[in-house]
């Protein structure tokens, strides 16, 4: 026997061992899954997703005895190449040098946090908002919204980074199988960007959340890097929302849930709202567009145009796993897209340098 069905065996022995253990134990009657799906239905809010409400998964497949849908949603996601990747990827700063400005990872773990805290205080599903937020972000491409920008510019294909998260957990994580993730999780991903509206509370509360904790977090770093001054931010917006980004912070976070609490819709109070919508522009004008931040944003751009043209006219040069999207029938342009996007920004880098860039001829003899 092989070291995977070895494995498979003995995974399957505990879950047995489990089971007759459940059957003859009185405190054991149910699966473990099954009491924190009762404790869903006495704890949570009336406007709360319960995990037995789900409206299931693109395929079907046998439950989990410990975990509800969108905790082991939540695990797949965490355990997922993409969700690894975000580690090397820009969220404003351009490869920074400094040990501390947030990468895309970072970005997600804060809007996670912004997201949980939210959804506890207002007795909504903790396990759907923290995996939809875990997620929300795997299909940004190297560099942020500059590759992004690349993408669309060069090909056919519409690249929005929110539809290639989506079909990243649908179509291209675990070597062409996907996640097969929930409908709740799915439209979460799908609909956290501004114009997006999910059909879960809990999906509203992470749409909130990112931008709460990019404006906190993207302030921060503008501040580290010298670029803005806390005494830069209009004062009617320090007036109502605070002195600083940890102020400013609590403010939008305690707002959203004085403002949601016991009502079927996630709100702020008109004036906390105006405050972060004014937050938001004076950002667009101050860093978002500076020069400075984004001095090194053209030559990414180049870089990205670059790779995708060459994997366009050399389509074997591309990972097998991807030549896998082919074989299904996927658009060149596509699969293209999918190979340049997953990319990290060290790893573009790097590929670029390889490819365009010449080597110094070895000296074998002086």
């Amino acid at each position: 026997m092989g070291d995977v069905e070895s494995g498979n065996q003995g995974i399957r022995e505990i879950k047995k061992g489990f089971a007759d253990k459940a059957r003859n134990n009185k405190d054991m009657d149910t699966s473990v899954r099954i009491k924190l799906e009762e404790w869903e239905k006495e704890y949570l809010s009336p406007y709360a997703t319960l995990s037995i409400n789900s409206k299931g998964r693109l395929k079907d497949e046998e439950q989990c005895d410990i975990r509800p849908v969108f905790q082991r949603d939540r695990d797949r996601i965490l355990h997922s190449k993409s969700f690894r990747r975000l580690k090397d990827k820009t969220q404003v700063f351009l490869t920074p040098e400094g040990d501390h400005y947030r990468t895309r990872l970072t970005h997600t773990l804060e809007v996670s946090q912004n997201a949980r805290t939210i959804a506890k205080a207002l007795q909504m599903n903790e396990d759907l908002v923290e995996a939809i937020a875990l997620g929300h972000d795997l299909g940004h491409t190297p560099f942020g919204h500059a590759g992004e920008r690349a993408l669309n510019e060069v090909s056919s294909v519409d690249f929005e980074h929110n539809k290639q998260s989506l079909r990243l957990v649908d179509v291209l994580e675990k070597d062409g199988q996907g996640l097969n993730l929930t409908m709740e999780v799915r439209d979460g991903i799908l609909n956290h960007q501004t114009s997006g509206n999910p059909f879960t509370l809990e999906g509203k509360i992470v749409r909130i959340s990112d931008k709460i904790a990019y404006m906190h977090h993207d302030m921060d770093d503008a501040i580290r890097g010298g670029i803005l001054k806390e005494e830069d931010v209009p004062e009617d917006i320090r007036k109502v929302a605070g002195y600083t980004t940890g102020q400013r912070l609590d403010t939008f976070i305690h707002d959203v849930v004085v403002n949601s609490m016991n009502k079927p819709e996630i709100c702020m109070s008109e004036p906390v709202d105006k405050a972060l919508k004014d937050l938001r522009q004076f950002m667009f004008d101050s860093v978002y567009t500076n020069p400075i931040v984004k001095g090194e944003e053209k030559k990414a751009e180049e870089l990205i145009i670059t790779l995708y043209e060459h994997y366009l006219k050399n389509i074997d040069d591309i990972p097998s796993e991807m030549k896998l999207m082919l074989d299904r029938g996927e658009d060149k342009e596509r699969v293209v897209c999918d190979y340049i996007s997953s990319m990290t920004d060290r790893y573009a880098i790097a590929l670029y340098e390889e490819l365009f860039i010449p080597k110094s001829w070895p000296v074998t003899k002086y």
